[in-house]
């Protein structure tokens, strides 16, 4: 009879082929058995289940059961009988299965059949399950001489894919039915065709008449698809360390003082690296620091794999640029106030047992320099204990700030003079006694809502887009949903100036500071004539931060930036209770976020049209394919290629080889005799 519970196998059918198959138990697994019966077909039909006799073995089958969170997982594995499939009985007859069995795994509760998965077992000769692994290893050809993939259109191990001829496991009957039909290319097995340039493929493929005279003789063997570059190797994975080995053919410079950009090495001929972020969002464990290079960077790790390192960075001796010269870092030790707030938990601990270890939260770098060699190191590691048997994910933060070695404990600029790229705005508020401001971004974390969001500093050149969740419910009084989104908005701008230069003085308000336009302010405090539960209008939403900048000439090459003005605008929204079947009085979720953007300016306006520019388009060289204002394209100001004196210099030159050639020429000379 069908049984009806909250148990469920997932799935509940599984036609199995190889030695093993896994399924999962869901629902409630508390007090539940789980048993395996092999099943003997009479006249074609099964046996009605029993959950009487329970058994995890049955004959050659093992049943294992797995506990895993809120479920179980049950896997079936072949334990003995895999001589039935390596017999040379089986050898004649590889298209039929050598094992069709029937097995029905049972899960109960007293004796209470709850929930049944049923496993049709078709195990064919020509499996895995026909050679031990231990005896077949895969033997990888010489990838110089031989292509890796010869047949890549082998899609299904263990049977014989249509229409692919190079498959070696479809018997010559088989092949025979699609043999007209294979697939051709690459595809169908031609990986290694001959090259267009043979002399050999001339009167296979039509080549011109002049083909003899430039074609190559040569082997067909050597191929063109072939060679060293599928030679692959293998290489081990390593355990993340403070020292990346040097290839053998990269020189160490660093005796020689370090530049801009240059990795900073150790005395072990290694980089001496820090995890960071790469292009592609990854976290790179292995990534070489660079000098003078500043970055703030968020890592995910997995605690089940996370290994503290042995000694790291307090037995790192680093190179200061001099010959002969060690820095050695200095090492502080904290521990962190919250560790929640760092480890995101994915499990329940199943034991409460009191072992517990450390692991680094956060690792903060500072190195001062000084000319081109560095001076001092100073780490601060930030720790936090946790049970041994912890699982879940960690954020780690690693800063890295270079300072010069007589900067103090001064703040830092965002540049000298303009603004360096990923610098943060510099801004000030006049209004208050402590005036070092910058604008700010949110930085969600966990279910996203504002309540839990922290603060990260707007950089300069990086147009970014962030928000955070806010709970509003359903009887929410509009007046006061508004102040709270136009409050969230606003403390991301506690600022009145912000700095036109990356080095403006905080104590002087006239050293280059602009008043920030704040344009449609939010007003909360105008209602709306409508008002319903549930249904609020003009709520601030989204604050738009537009940040205009400009190219202010060149220090030593080096292009400096500076802003020259800043406006902050107000979005709003109707917002609406999102109701399901029925209206709850439960939270619902208000997104607010905020976006800056930056906007780059000429430094000069465009020189304007004047009225025969306007009028006479015919001279405009963007509407035309003819430009007369450029005739004489090298003399003009329009060419940049070169000074304007060399120019000019060059063209006399052309005109005087003009002028004697027309002296010299006949009309001239008879002129002269006459």
């Amino acid at each position: 009879r069908p049984l009806w519970g909250d148990l469920v196998f997932l799935p509940a059918f599984i036609r199995m082929t190889g030695p093993a198959v896994t399924a999962s138990l869901v629902g409630g697994t508390e007090d539940v058995t789980v048993s395996l019966t092999l099943l003997q077909d009479k006249e074609g039909l099964l046996p009605v289940p029993a959950c009487g006799v329970l058994t995890n073995e049955t004959g050659d089958w093992s049943l294992t059961v797995t506990p895993t969170v809120n479920a179980l997982e049950v896997t079936v594995r072949l334990e003995r009988g895999r001589q039935r499939c390596s017999s040379n009985e089986t050898e004649s007859s590889s298209e039929s299965p050598c094992m069709v069995q029937a097995l029905l795994v049972s899960a109960s509760r007293n004796s209470s059949c709850l929930a049944h998965l049923l496993i049709r077992v078709e195990i064919y000769a020509n499996s895995s399950l026909a050679h031990n692994a231990s005896e077949n290893v895969t033997v990888i050809p010489n990838q110089v001489y031989q292509p890796l993939g010869p047949c890549p259109c082998n899609l299904t191990a263990g049977a014989c894919d249509v229409r692919c001829c190079c498959d070696q496991e479809c018997s010559s009957d088989l092949t025979e039915l699609f043999r007209e039909a294979c697939f051709t290319g690459i595809f169908g097995g031609d990986v290694s065709p001959d090259s267009d340039h043979l002399c050999s493929v001339q009167e296979s493929r039509g080549a011109p008449g002049w083909f003899p005279f430039l074609c190559v003789q040569s082997s067909p063997a050597n191929s063109p698809f072939l060679g060293y570059f599928y030679h692959g190797s293998l290489s081990s994975q390593r355990r993340a360390s403070f020292g990346v080995h040097l290839h053998a053919d990269l020189r160490d410079l660093s005796d020689f003082g370090y530049k801009q950009g240059d990795p900073i090495m150790t005395v072990d001929k290694t980089y001496f690296t820090i995890p960071q972020v790469s292009l592609a969002g990854q976290c790179v464990q292995n990534a070489p620091v660079a000098f003078l290079h500043n970055f703030d960077v968020r890592c995910a790790t997995n605690l089940e794999a996370y290994q503290e390192q042995d000694g790291g960075v307090i037995h790192a001796k680093i190179k200061n640029g001099a010959v002969g010269g060690i820095v050695t870092p200095r090492v502080t030790y904290e521990e962190a106030a919250d560790p929640d707030a760092f480890i995101t938990r994915t499990g329940t601990l199943l034991s409460n047992e009191s072992a517990s270890r450390n692991v680094n939260v956060e690792e903060h770098y500072i190195f001062r320099w000084n000319n081109n060699t560095i001076s001092e190191i100073t780490v601060k590691i930030i720790r936090a204990e946790i049970n041994a048997h912890q699982k879940g994910i960690m954020t780690q933060r690693f800063t890295v700030k270079f300072l010069s070695y007589n900067s103090g404990e001064a703040k830092e600029f965002s540049g000298n003079p303009g603004y360096q790229l990923g610098k943060p705005v510099r801004a000030l508020d006049i209004n208050r006694m402590n005036n070092e401001r910058t604008l700010h971004l949110w930085q969600s974390a966990g279910r996203g809502l504002c309540t839990s969001a922290t603060f990260k500093p707007v950089l300069f050149g990086e147009d970014t887009l962030s928000g955070c969740l806010l709970e509003v419910g359903i009887h929410e009084n509009c007046t006061r949903l508004r102040e709270n989104a136009a409050e969230l908005l606003d403390s991301l701008v506690q600022a009145t100036h912000v700095a036109m230069r990356g080095n403006s003085d905080y104590s002087d308000p006239s050293d280059g500071w602009l008043e920030i336009i704040r344009a449609d302010a939010a007003d909360p405090g105008a209602a709306p004539p409508l008002s319903v539960h549930g249904l609020c209008a003009d709520v601030p939403a989204r604050l738009h931060i537009r940040i205009l900048v400009s190219d202010a000439g060149a220090v030593e090459g080096m292009t400096q930036h500076e802003i020259v003005g800043v406006e902050t605008r107000f979005s709003t929204v109707n917002w609406q209770f999102q109701c399901g079947l029925t209206c709850e009085d439960k939270a619902d979720l208000f997104p607010v976020s905020a976006s800056v953007q930056f906007i780059k300016i000429p430094a000069q306006l465009p020189r304007p049209l004047t009225r025969f520019q306007i009028n006479f388009t015919e001279y405009d060289c963007n509407r035309n394919e003819v430009c007369w204002p450029q005739l004489l394209y090298p003399l003009t100001h329009y060419y940049q290629g070169e000074p304007y004196s060399q120019c000019v210099a060059k063209g006399l030159l052309l005109v005087s080889f003009f002028v004697l050639a027309a002296f010299l020429s006949n009309p001239w000379t008879r002129t002269c005799k006459a």
